[in-house]
């Protein structure tokens, strides 16, 4: 764990200036790993899978439990959201009005409202979700009609092998899109949740507020 903490430090170094939210995303390791980062500073922790997660989560310390955030940030399916809903402090994958629509059902059902984000898929990449660029205001007035569901902001996911240019103009677009909603909508938003491992720092320079790290965390 040396080398990692040493790592971890260098990482909280070079992201100081922006203050992003750091959420380590611990897909591929047990609760054991999310508790040693815990125990180094960490409370946000990132999963893609909704079952998997669960049985993570349950198994963790109740104060660790109680003082941690958990983000699902993979595709939900629909049939899935039920088990999402109330699990998860935000949801960034909303990418459908369906599913907005569904989350916002079991969100009533259970009594509570279910922070979310919506995914956009500005590349336009086809083998990913999340809405285009154009669909978005459409999206954004329905879901902002829903009671029991709240847009924080956005989220987006930038193509594997962008130069670092098109990464710039991706990210700089999704921090543009998000100011326009909130102009649009007349409403203030939190979060943009976009930079992982390999882009991080060129999305904290577009705009970022949340950080989506894993391999370069754990390695």
């Amino acid at each position: 764990m040396g080398n990692i903490i040493e790592n971890i430090e260098k990482i909280k170094a070079q992201i100081a200036p922006y203050k992003p939210t750091v959420i380590a995303v611990t897909k591929y390791f047990d609760e054991l790993q999310i508790i040693k980062y815990y125990e180094n500073g960490f409370r946000n922790f990132g999963e893609n899978r909704v079952k998997d997660a669960l049985e993570k989560i349950e198994k963790l310390p109740e104060y660790i439990r109680k003082n941690s955030s958990f983000h699902l940030i993979g595709h939900l399916q629909t049939n899935k959201a039920k088990f999402a809903v109330g699990n998860f402090d935000l949801i960034h994958s909303v990418d459908s009005v369906k599913l907005a629509e569904t989350i916002n059902l079991e969100a009533r059902k259970k009594g509570i409202v279910q922070n979310i984000l919506l995914q956009i898929n500005n590349a336009k990449e086809e083998q990913k979700f999340g809405f285009y660029p154009e669909e978005i205001n459409e999206a954004f007035k329905k879901i902002l009609e829903m009671q029991s569901v709240k847009i924080l902001g956005v989220m987006n996911i930038a193509p594997i092998y962008s130069s670092e240019e098109e990464l710039h103009r991706l990210f700089k677009n999704i921090k543009q899109i998000y100011d326009e909603l909130q102009s649009e909508f007349k409403l203030e938003l939190k979060q943009i949740s976009m930079g992982m491992s390999r882009d991080y720092m060129i999305a904290l320079e577009e705009g970022a507020t949340m950080i989506r790290l894993g391999r370069i965390l754990f390695n």
